[in-house]
């Protein structure tokens, strides 16, 4: 049976619950014959080797190690949701410290074992610092390495959705930019319902401010109603990103991605973006003044927690950048 290449995609966390998804997802699309399964929680991993196998998929090898240099050796596609999850009452930004550790030590296996990988998707919270400090330590172009944002916009729509009685398909240009997280910016100027511009839809301001606070909400909502943070829609989305990087279908929702242009510098965020074989490639955003602040408002707070993690000694001072990613 065909698949899109032969070549490794490399699961960090595949002992979590993203990371079983993610795995099951890959060799349910056929995106590669050669999936690598890391964690280093070694029962849980094993666990998920059975489950896969269980599942009996033709043609498809999977091999796991707890061993960083087997793992990393040779990968060409990397999809990482190694981070620590994200309790009930907690932020993405309570994870700041912790899981920039992880990313750091990520990114260094990286430039270490496979400086050769293609694209790399992050994903564990806060997903803009911590795919910023794994494309610091890592050494690839910034096209080369993603993080998850999605779900944001995907979340917008699905409220709108339900707002109208719609499916959700025919919520087009519900984008969310900038932080993954509490300061997200969102954006409804291009939003159509079913064809119709959502100006037309006779929805109150009060109204729209209680959709934007649901979906700023939907993870911690999901935490709430699971117990868990959520797991299945992240490991789908971020699959697909990588199905997009290896050639598939082009991934047009928003995504992190490293942005240095303009007033916008030395960050990840929330872009319009395109993931395709060459890479990820976004444009700016065009939106009302009011959209428009709100991302600067986001961009700030992204500054505010790259400064963090740089006073923490995780990554260096931007003008050292360099020295460590001569492509930034």
């Amino acid at each position: 049976m065909k698949f899109l290449t032969d070549e490794k995609l490399l699961i960090v966390g595949a002992a979590g619950m993203i990371g079983s998804n993610m795995t099951q997802t890959a060799a349910l699309l056929r995106l590669t014959s050669n999936i690598c399964l890391y964690d280093i929680y070694e029962p849980g991993l094993r666990g998920v080797v059975a489950e896969m196998n269980h599942c009996a998929f033709p043609g498809i090898n999977i091999s796991w190690t707890t061993d960083p240099a087997v793992a990393f050796k040779d990968a060409k596609y990397i999809l990482s949701s190694g981070g620590a999850p994200r309790k009930e009452g907690m932020t993405r930004e309570d994870l700041l410290k912790g899981n920039c550790q992880i990313a750091a030590e990520f990114g260094d296996n990286i430039k270490k074992y496979c400086p050769d990988c293609k694209h790399v998707v992050v994903i564990f919270n806060p997903a803009d610092v911590t795919a910023l400090t794994a494309l610091i330590h890592s050494g690839l172009k910034p096209e080369q390495l993603t993080s998850l944002a999605a779900l944001d916009s995907t979340r917008l729509q699905e409220a709108l959705a339900q707002e109208f009685g719609v499916p959700q398909w025919k919520v087009t240009g519900a984008h969310t930019y900038g932080g993954h997280g509490e300061a997200m910016a969102v954006f409804a100027s291009q939003v159509k319902i079913d064809g119709k511009p959502l100006y037309e839809m006779g929805l109150t301001t009060e109204r729209f401010s209680e959709i934007k606070h649901e979906t700023v909400q939907g993870g911690s909502n999901i935490i709430k109603l699971r117990g868990r943070s959520s797991f299945q829609s992240p490991a789908y989305q971020a699959v697909k990103m990588i199905e997009a990087a290896m050639g598939g279908e082009k991934f047009t929702w928003p995504a992190g991605t490293y942005v240095n242009e303009g007033k916008y510098e030395n960050v990840f965020m929330a872009m319009p973006t395109v993931i395709d074989a060459t890479g990820c490639h976004y444009t700016m955003p065009e939106g009302t003044a009011e959209e428009m602040a709100a991302l600067n408002a986001s961009y700030n707070h992204l500054c505010k927690m790259r400064e963090e993690i740089i006073s923490l000694g995780i990554i260096p001072a931007v003008g050292n950048w360099k020295h460590e990613n001569p492509n930034l």
